[in-house]
């Protein structure tokens, strides 16, 4: 058997917890690498990149370089249907905002596949602001979240509407007799 040299060993372990973040950046940047993204912003960025209107219609499949260069490199659009001839016109648009996005020549040629987008995920809309009723006190007006402000506004407003505070006993209800084993 022979011993390992200390310069051969792995590092050290840190023993410390890390963050959801730092782990699921390291999986999610192989993984885009794996299907040709050199950088996953480029995905998450598109709409920045061509601008809305066709990001709306368009989104980014893959980035293919020759092997081993990075640059010169293919880019594959997934079109949405009847929009593809537009968007193919669109090339020399989309190559050179591409490569400014890049800093360098990245990409030389766009490649389209005409297909359905994914579905966007929806966004969650924040509650419209309002003055607060002079009847539920200033003690709101200080909340500085609008969303926090917003539920305990209508909190107060459900209870105020209400003919006081909740109440554990009815007034049909008889007593529970209570037994003793000491008598």
């Amino acid at each position: 058997m022979s011993k390992r040299n200390k310069s051969e060993e792995d590092p050290p372990r840190s023993c410390r917890a890390r963050s959801a973040g730092d782990l699921v950046g390291d999986v999610g940047g192989r993984s885009f690498r794996r299907f040709g993204f050199v950088q996953s912003s480029i995905v998450s960025r598109w709409t920045e990149i061509v601008g809305e209107r066709y990001a709306k219609v368009s989104c980014p499949e893959s980035i293919r370089f020759p092997a081993g260069k990075r640059a010169a490199g293919v880019l594959t659009l997934l079109v949405d249907g009847a929009h593809a001839p537009l968007i193919q016109h669109l090339t020399p648009m989309i190559v050179e905002r591409v490569n400014r996005f890049f800093g360098y020549g990245a990409i030389d040629r766009v490649v389209f596949r005409q297909g359905r987008l994914p579905a966007a995920a929806p966004t969650l809309r924040r509650p419209d602001l309002r003055p607060v009723p002079k009847e539920l006190g200033d003690g709101l007006r200080e909340i500085a979240d609008p969303e926090l402000r917003h539920c305990l506004e209508s909190l107060a407003a459900q209870i105020a509407a209400s003919s006081g505070p909740p109440s554990l006993e009815s007034p049909g209800d008889e007593p529970i007799t209570v037994i003793n084993r000491s008598e």
